[in-house]
């Protein structure tokens, strides 16, 4: 059997080391799309929040879209990082910490999920974003099939297809989202949240 952090690090993404200007700029990058949104998202605006002139974004991101491109890729690592830091291998708490992550704590980050909502709603028409939401959603299913099937091997789980478990969480995880921000649903997030749990319940863990 394969050593369960062998396989976890096996899932992290390449490491793409941001300089001290670049992560600043990340930061302002998001405080302007919290502020204004995607529509109004501009290098001058982003450029107030960095506290330097445009030509200084400009000189690390020629465009706005590699900017946002490069802000995608920021996103994802910050995530990566934080499932990273869960420190428990035991399956079951594994996969329950994994799906907080993807559900209970974007509540606290409203602002950036209408951003993002707003940013995926331009993926069917620019080829770069719609790379980068890929990736995502891919390794996130990466991650939750890992743990799947390591608690099938254990015996934790009941033998599934872990590709379809993983899509159906992922299911779960973006209409929740969705609904949080398009219908500005207050318990959205809490009742997705117990639905996954549920469905976790009945698929994984009945006996």
């Amino acid at each position: 059997m394969r050593d369960w952090l062998y396989v976890i690090a096996m899932a992290e993404p390449p490491d793409r080391s941001l300089s001290e200007s670049d992560e600043a700029i990340m930061r302002a990058t998001y405080r302007a799309l919290r502020d204004h949104g995607y529509a109004d998202l501009t290098i001058k605006r982003i450029a107030e929040e960095y506290g330097k002139t445009t030509a200084a974004v400009h000189y690390h991101y020629e465009t706005k879209e590699d900017l946002l491109a490069a802000f995608l890729d920021y996103i994802l690592d910050q995530f990566a990082a934080a499932v990273h830091d869960v420190e428990t291998t035991d399956p079951e708490q594994r996969l329950d910490l994994l799906i907080d992550k993807l559900i209970a704590d974007a509540e606290d980050h409203q602002d950036l999920l209408i951003a993002m909502l707003e940013m995926r709603s331009q993926a069917p028409y620019n080829e770069t974003f719609g790379e980068r939401f890929q990736q995502n959603d891919e390794y996130v299913r990466y991650m939750l099939r890992t743990v799947i099937d390591h608690g099938v091997r254990e015996g934790v789980f009941s033998p599934v297809d872990s590709e379809h478990v993983a899509r159906a969480l992922m299911t779960i995880v973006d209409g929740a989202r969705t609904r949080a921000v398009v219908l500005d649903e207050e318990d959205t997030l809490a009742t997705a949240r117990q639905t996954a749990a549920e469905y976790v319940d009945a698929v994984l863990l009945d006996d």
